[in-house]
């Protein structure tokens, strides 16, 4: 047996991660107008939230194209694989997980398990690193390693404040009115996932209060729990995530801290200047 590990790009995993893990990723597309790229590769996340300031109107999403998909599994088995665990975005909010299921039945010579992160960026890529983690510690046993992923998502949450309300009303998230009341109050929504899909969690007046209600909500999930990896996510607005970073650093001195973004998929949903925290209290190694 020789098993694999796939993730979307919407885990944003760092390169390092993926070249020691040897963790495959299949693309997710963003579409302005007509004109359609594979997030990473064929627009850059920089790229990306120029053209979108710019644009009128909002770009939109998909999902991999099953024959992409369909080239990634052959290639893998073609390679001696014969076992795929594929960690991919909350079912919630895309049909990449089920894609993964249909394909199990479609393409001989390799067995897919699709697993349900139920969430996105850097978290869902936490589950992928686990996953290679346990494989390269010689765990062989899928339905073991699928369990220890399922276990993980008992201790492992994220929060994502809202910087732009415009961006959402574009969306069709919010109305006018919502949304000028929003930008004239400094209302600042913070969101996370609940039974696979992102809901209100609650809202705040100003980004800086948002980030500590977080903080103060990490610090309760996380009581009393040895372990702790934590990533700060940003939006295009690198210096608040790693000011951000250095406030978490100073409460939480012994956890596991990284950074990673919002890359095109995700900022499309959630826009510019965006910032999220993501942790899990699994042992995890994030050293590169």
């Amino acid at each position: 047996m020789k098993i694999a590990v796939i993730t979307d790009s919407t885990a944003y995993l760092d390169q390092a991660y993926i070249d020691k893990y040897n963790i495959r990723t299949i693309a997710l597309n963003v579409i302005f107008n007509d004109e359609v790229y594979k997030e990473l590769s064929e627009i850059s996340t920089e790229d990306f939230y120029k053209r979108m300031r710019n644009e009128k109107q909002l770009p939109t999403t998909s999902q991999p194209a099953m024959g992409q998909y369909v080239e990634l599994l052959e290639s893998l088995r073609d390679e001696g694989y014969t076992d795929v665990i594929a960690v991919h975005l909350s079912s919630g909010i895309s049909g990449t997980y089920q894609t993964a299921v249909t394909l199990n039945d479609m393409v001989e010579g390799i067995n897919v398990h699709a697993f349900d992160s139920e969430i996105s960026c850097s978290v869902q890529g936490f589950y992928a690193l686990k996953a290679a983690q346990l494989i390269e510690q010689g765990m062989t046993v899928i339905d073991n390693i699928l369990e220890q992923l399922e276990n993980m998502k008992q201790t492992t949450n994220a929060y994502f404040i809202v910087d732009d309300l415009n961006n959402l009303k574009k969306g069709g998230r919010l109305n006018s009115a919502q949304a000028l009341v929003g930008t004239m109050l400094q209302v600042k929504p913070l969101l996370h996932f609940v039974d696979t899909k992102i809901v209100p969690y609650d809202k705040v007046r100003t980004k800086k209060r948002a980030m500590k209600r977080i903080e103060e909500q990490l610090a309760k999930e996380v009581e009393g729990y040895k372990n702790l990896s934590i990533v700060i996510i940003e939006g295009n607005d690198k210096e608040t995530a790693l000011s951000w970073k250095a406030q978490v650093e100073e409460q939480f001195p012994d956890a596991q801290i990284i950074m990673s973004y919002f890359g095109p998929v995700i900022g499309t949903h959630l826009g510019e200047g965006s910032l999220g925290l993501g942790f899990t209290t699994t042992e995890l190694d994030l050293s590169i």
